[in-house]
């Protein structure tokens, strides 16, 4: 396991109070000017840690948006991002977007069935007493080494080689590979500022100006920011002047403990043992994209067009409609490859990330930790996990008594965190040979940029009944409560939508609403932990197995 003792000895900076987006100069170190002021965890800027922070070319969507694509089409305005182009195939005018796994821009979960419960509102005499926000950054270039980048390249080279693109493919002729690396876009900033201002509309009255909130993120760039906008959509502008909201900075580096990127911490969650998804993912690439392939190279003008090359085509189309607000890459393919690239996202988080990973409940059981600890008001002065000591032992850096808990963290923490829960409603296996019956999308489900779940803590007077009706107000509460005293729930909202906590764990009950009692999901969660085995998913050497034989997210036996 991995320690951060020395975090506390490094140098603390001067805070600079400002808002706003950042073209920050490319740092992978805590380079900064020195000053005693304010401890480092808590310094806004300069900052330090941040990871590369590569800026793209601006977009001009007036010019380059080609809307309504064609003569008598019906205009519709881009808002921002252009995203009503025809696809082939879309026969029940769904959306793309929506079916772009991870790299879905925010959507509240539109499936009519959500997941699997209906939504009920809070009966008469109860109350949301406490809130714990987890939430994703927002819309980002693609990291430094991505597949994308790797085709640009390779396009610019064959076109400067001599290689003609003909028909759907004419436009790479003079496509240039322009976007950035790793930080926000603009629609990220957007994504994390409207998210702000619904947790604001939702849980506004819960914020106690006269206590103090620290929220907490990471020190990369795109982490950064997306609590800064975030904060900014819920307190306003001026965040930064108000001394009772605190943002803490927990270093994004390999050797330092981190619950909110806890990959840090886990060697093996890096390694083949927890690569089986990529492979899984890999397999059906082939075969949903082999029509698109051929259909590429009879356009490629002789170049060897690959499906690796296709499938970064495609991925290029949600990075840069978020980056510039249209891309010529949508199009090329049909709605029913969508549905293969969400599929084939979904194949990559099950077997890296969620239940089929032997690392899935080890990296997410650290932030499993921190919950309970502010659940049952105790702080974290010893692990064996990811959680960083230092900072879980101190009041300053994780208050326990506070009514809105605000964190932000990755896609495939969060992935790792839902399986560390315990959620098993997201444990189905997925066959790497195409999509079971009924499959609804799973990671853009779960982790859309800017995705986010909210643990409520509802208290109520009596309670509540597992069958209760629809509506309980004061003048029709017949059915709504049963007797006993004070009762404490849980009830778990992902993307806007309940998750069903009688799903995942049979003591919680089958319950209308998808509650669970507090007590019943603590001693659930208490049972979790060891479950985990930390020590052994992260530092052990054992084998690669292949993919869908680890089904509960820890090394097989």
């Amino acid at each position: 396991m991995l320690f951060i003792a020395s975090f506390l000895a490094l140098l603390s900076f001067s805070r600079a109070a400002r808002f706003g987006g950042r073209q920050a100069t490319p740092t992978t170190t805590g380079e900064a000017l020195a000053s005693t002021t304010v401890p480092d965890y808590f310094q806004i800027s300069p900052p330090i840690f941040q990871g590369p922070t590569v800026t793209g070319s601006a977009p001009f969507l007036a010019e380059t948006n080609p809307a309504p694509f064609a003569v008598g089409n019906t205009y519709v305005p881009n808002a921002p991002l252009e995203t009503s182009e025809p696809i082939a195939g879309n026969t029940n005018n769904g959306s793309i977007f929506q079916l772009m796994g991870n790299l879905s821009p925010y959507f509240a979960n539109p499936f009519p069935q959500g997941f699997g419960v209906n939504e009920y509102p809070i009966p008469t005499g109860a109350n949301i007493s406490q809130v714990h926000l987890l939430s994703r950054h927002g819309s980002r270039y693609p990291t430094s080494s991505s597949s994308q980048a790797l085709l640009g390249q390779t396009i610019q080279n064959a076109t400067a080689a001599g290689y003609k693109f003909t028909g759907a493919l004419s436009f790479l002729n003079t496509w240039k590979y322009n976007l950035g690396a790793e930080v926000l876009v603009q629609k990220g900033h957007q994504e994390l500022f409207d998210s702000g201002v619904l947790h604001y509309y939702q849980y506004g009255a819960l914020y106690n100006p006269n206590t103090t909130i620290v929220a907490r993120t990471t020190t990369q760039a795109r982490m950064r920011e997306s609590a800064e906008y975030f904060l900014a959509g819920f307190f306003g502008l001026n965040w930064e002047q108000n001394p009772q909201v605190k943002l803490e900075f927990i270093i994004e580096q390999e050797g330092f403990n981190n619950s909110l990127i806890a990959s840090n911490a886990c060697n093996n969650s890096n390694g083949a043992v927890s690569n089986t998804g990529s492979t899984a993912q890999n397999q059906y690439v082939a075969t949903y994209l082999a029509n698109a392939t051929q259909r590429f190279r009879s356009m490629a003008g002789g170049f060897n067009w690959t499906v690796q090359d296709t499938y970064a085509a495609q991925e290029l189309c949600p990075y840069e409609t978020v980056a510039f607000g249209y891309s010529e890459f949508c199009n090329l393919f049909t709605y029913q490859e969508y549905e293969g690239l969400s599929y084939s996202l979904d194949l990559e988080f099950a077997g890296n990330n969620l239940f089929q990973s032997p690392t899935g409940r080890a990296v997410g059981i650290g932030y499993v930790q921190e919950l309970l600890g502010r659940l049952e008001q105790h702080y974290i002065t010893a692990s064996n996990t990811s959680d960083n000591v230092t900072l879980d032992s101190m009041p300053s850096t994780f208050p326990l008594n506070q009514t809105l808990y605000f964190d932000f963290s990755h896609d495939t923490n969060i992935a790792s965190i839902v399986t560390a829960l315990g959620l098993t409603q997201f444990a189905t296996y997925l066959p790497p040979t195409g999509p079971p019956a009924g499959h609804t999308p799973l990671s853009s489900g779960i982790v859309p940029f800017g995705g986010h779940f909210d643990v409520e803590i509802i208290t109520a007077p009596h309670p509540v009944s597992e069958s209760r009706p629809f509506s309980c107000t004061a003048g029709n509460s017949t059915g709504c409560y049963t007797s006993g005293g004070t009762t404490k729930y849980v009830h778990l909202v992902l993307n806007q939508r309940t998750v069903p906590l009688g799903k995942s764990y049979a003591a919680c009950g089958n319950r209308v609403d998808g509650w669970c009692e507090l007590s019943t999901f603590i001693a659930w969660q208490q049972s979790n932990l060891p479950l985990a085995r930390f020590d052994y998913s992260c530092n052990a050497n054992y084998s690669v197995v292949p993919y869908g034989q680890v089904t509960n997210g820890v090394p097989v036996s």
